[in-house]
């Protein structure tokens, strides 16, 4: 490869470029590529979580490599006004579990952590250190770009990873507990039982800005743990704020991310729930459609990605409009009355929800019977244009 020192150059190696590796390897041995990652470690410092339901099985074959915690016997939700359990299996991997498997599975001399990519083109990737990568196929998967063309609200959690002092009884996942107080936003805390003396809890927020306060957060997961009785020593901590995305112009956007040339992939490539802000089912699909045309040329490969993107984004208008009436119809801390209403709704209109695949009937009953919020304010609410999705100017206790 006169020029060339591999086929495919893969910037970001977070869930949706370590995935394109992994699908390349499994599906295109063939194939050289790189994955390059700015931090030390692939995967950063996360977890990832889906429904069963949320993925066909070749999704469900790319994953088999790496070592995923499982609950075939459902998951719950808790409300201030009822509590309910599903029967939806729920699975989810850590980003260390996720890093050992592309350092197990991916070729030799492939990744490459610690690197920062300074300019991306066409033709390559050139690192803060000068070293070029020149590719056939650039790929661009960094992360979410905050940009004046998309806007909507954020969801900012905090996750601690414990060691409890005793067995902690819980069977399945408490994917939402609302029952908490509500602080400015519709705030819920999400618990994984990881193991019998394991948990892994969240402290999350559906808000208006991206304002993470680490000290108010920490505090409240300590005052959660303790009402359960919940006491022993923390194994890790990550911190995270997503988009969630209302609207916006997605030509625009690309217009300003994407090198010419270079395909978008991940969040970068707006491949997310606009409403959850899940992005590992369209990760999937996106490293398998990736790997099915990893033939193209770079330019071919980009505008495919870029069509895949429009077509997403034309297929999850429904939950933009829902995010909407989250944000502008309801008052912050009385979003929760949305959230409790959706889940009384029949457990499949659940399950497809979360994968973005709602039918005509399921946003009919979504939309249908008495609004959980006022007419007036859900009608002027989807007449105004949320605020950009822009980083925040003054950080919070950073």
């Amino acid at each position: 490869m006169t020029g060339r020192d591999c086929d495919i150059a893969i910037a970001g190696g977070g869930l949706a470029g370590g995935l394109i590796a992994l699908a390349l390897a499994r599906h295109r041995p063939d194939m050289t590529f790189r994955l390059v990652e700015a931090g030390l470690e692939l995967g950063g410092n996360h977890r990832w979580s889906w429904f069963a339901s949320d993925l066909k099985a070749p999704a469900q074959d790319l994953l088999q490599p790496v070592h995923t915690n499982r609950w075939p016997a459902g998951n719950q939700v808790i409300f201030p006004g009822h509590r309910r359990q599903l029967g939806t299996p729920y699975c989810s991997i850590g980003s260390a579990d996720f890093a050992a498997a592309l350092h197990r599975d991916l070729p030799q001399g492939t990744i490459m952590t610690g690197r920062t990519v300074a300019a991306i083109d066409a033709r390559g990737l050139t690192l803060a250190d000068g070293e070029r990568i020149g590719a056939r196929t650039v790929i661009d998967a960094r992360g979410f770009v905050p940009s004046p063309h998309v806007h909507g609200g954020w969801q900012v959690f905090m996750g601690r990873h414990l060691r409890v002092g005793q067995p902690h009884g819980l069977e399945r996942p408490i994917i939402m507990d609302a029952s908490v107080e509500q602080l400015g936003g519709y705030r819920f805390v999400y618990v994984l039982p990881l193991g019998v003396d394991e948990l892994f809890v969240e402290d999350t927020y559906y808000q208006d800005t991206p304002a993470l306060d680490r000290g108010a957060l920490a505090a409240r997961i300590d005052a959660y743990c303790a009402a359960q009785g919940w006491t022993g020593e923390t194994l890790g901590e990550e911190t995270g704020v997503l988009p969630v995305i209302t609207g916006g112009n997605h030509q625009r956007y690309f217009d300003q991310v994407a090198t010419p040339g270079v395909a978008l992939a991940g969040a970068r490539g707006l491949f997310t729930h606009p409403l959850t802000s899940y992005t590992l089912p369209f990760a999937t699909q996106v490293a398998l459609a990736v790997a099915e045309k990893a033939d193209l040329p770079g330019e071919q490969m980009a505008a495919h990605l870029a069509d895949l993107s429009r077509r997403h984004w034309a297929a999850t208008g429904f939950y933009r409009l829902l995010g909407t009436m989250l944000f502008g119809a309801a008052e912050p801390h009385r979003r929760v009355a949305i959230f409790e209403r959706f889940y009384r709704l029949p457990e499949p209109l659940v399950e497809r929800f979360y994968t973005g695949r709602s039918t005509l009937a399921d946003k009919a009953c979504v939309l249908v019977g008495k609004p959980p919020v006022p007419v007036t304010r859900a009608i002027r609410a989807l007449a105004s244009t949320r605020p950009p999705l822009l980083p925040q100017t003054e950080s919070l206790n950073p």
